[in-house]
């Protein structure tokens, strides 16, 4: 793996001898230092042809870079937020490692205005930290009651919108946020505009098929301008850093 941009001399050169180590790799993926309310770093994996799945699933799409980068990606943050389509899509267990710096992994966050999720899921059962469901008043009381006992820490919020759910996050001092999607989650951080960063994984792959984009939100939405911040290359995959162009509000 070898660092396209930024350009100046640093570990992840293409000069570099040898791989560079995740040390290195923290260094370029490092938060803003400081936060005090949620950052929002949304990461996706993509075909060359912008599939964002394949059979349903992003695994697919994955290499050695990417989950490589993936798991730095999960180290570096207080939460991983997901929608529950993606979680049971991908089969989602507890992060495993800790958050750098602190001694438990980042507890994964999930959004669901049903609660339909499976009380017997890896999601419950192969965890450390107790999932965060964020669901709604209207979702089943016996499914939530299900979550709540086997391990769930069940929130009740008033609308599952992302200045609700970031405010939830926020109050439990989890500003290091890491969006892993779904399309319909990340389509509606950037309606919110909310998003932070895009940390973006191009597969040298054509999928075609009839795979979806990584973000589906309202019509009407406005652009949001990114600058590209970072790219890293590993074997023909592309590991791109997008940062917004201007701050939040």
């Amino acid at each position: 793996m070898h660092r396209l941009l930024p350009s100046s001399p640093g570990t992840l050169d293409a000069t570099t001898p040898s791989p560079p180590d995740d040390t290195a790799l923290a260094a370029h993926y490092a938060y803003p230092d400081g936060l005090t309310a949620p950052y929002v770093r949304v990461n996706f994996v993509t075909s060359a042809d912008g599939a964002a799945s394949v059979e349903g699933r992003s695994g697919g799409l994955g290499s050695a870079a990417d989950r490589r980068v993936f798991g730095v990606l999960r180290r570096l943050a207080d939460v991983v937020l997901a929608g529950a389509g993606t979680v049971r899509s991908e089969n989602y267990g507890g992060a495993r490692k800790p958050t750098m710096g602190r001694d438990t992994p980042p507890p994964i966050a999930v959004v669901t205005g049903s609660a339909d999720l499976d009380p017997a899921s890896r999601l419950f059962t192969e965890t450390v930290v107790p999932p965060i469901i964020l669901t709604l008043a209207a979702a089943p009381a016996q499914r939530r009651d299900a979550l709540a006992a086997a391990g769930g820490d069940v929130v009740v919020l008033e609308r599952l919108t992302p200045d609700l759910v970031l405010a939830e996050l926020a109050r439990r001092g989890l500003h290091r946020v890491l969006c892993e999607g779904g399309p319909m989650l990340f389509g509606s951080l950037i309606a919110a505009d909310a998003v932070d960063e895009l940390c973006l994984t191009i597969s040298p792959l054509l999928a075609g098929g009839t795979a979806g984009r990584i973000s589906s939100g309202p019509p009407g939405t406005e652009p949001r301008a990114m600058e590209l911040a970072g790219a890293l290359h590993e074997a023909g995959t592309l590991l791109l850093r997008y940062c917004r162009a201007a701050p939040i509000g």
